[in-house]
């Protein structure tokens, strides 16, 4: 799929936000996010480093204020704007926030490419040992849903 003139405007500043997250001493990643009309809602950078947290990605930022600020139904006529595909923990909150379409500029696999091999991956880097307990797990749960 192709952008329209509009969507590659927004994209481009989603680009321009990376670059001023890293002229601010942070990983260059930068993010917006537009209604269904292509109004600019919000945008914010990445400032994991000089926000000291771990969790200051752009996309998380703005899915946080998504899902403060707005309806999920709304919330799904909504386009987000990346600089670089999102990492995983970035993509589960954007899915609870209900934002219906992402539009990302690098992909994971081609900053993948970019960055060295020691650079922390957006991957689950983690050995997955489960699922156990089921029977007790499933006592808080039953009946949530």
């Amino acid at each position: 799929m192709s952008l329209n003139p509009k969507e590659a405007e927004l994209l481009r500043r989603a680009i321009a936000l990376a670059a001023i997250a890293r002229e601010s001493g942070n990983p260059p990643f930068g993010s917006l996010v537009v209604d269904g009309d292509l109004n600019m809602l919000c945008e914010e950078v990445n400032s994991t480093l000089t926000e000291g947290d771990i969790t200051a990605h752009p996309e998380l930022k703005i899915a946080r204020w998504v899902g403060e600020n707005h309806a999920r139904e709304d919330a799904a006529a909504f386009t987000m704007f990346t600089s670089c595909e999102p990492c995983s923990m970035c993509a589960g909150a954007i899915a609870r926030s209900g934002i219906g379409r992402v539009v990302y500029a690098l992909s994971g696999e081609q900053l993948g490419e970019i960055k060295p091999a020691d650079a922390p991956s957006p991957l689950f880097p983690w050995t997955a040992d489960g699922p156990h307990l089921r029977d007790e797990a499933v006592a808080p749960v039953a009946g949530y849903y």
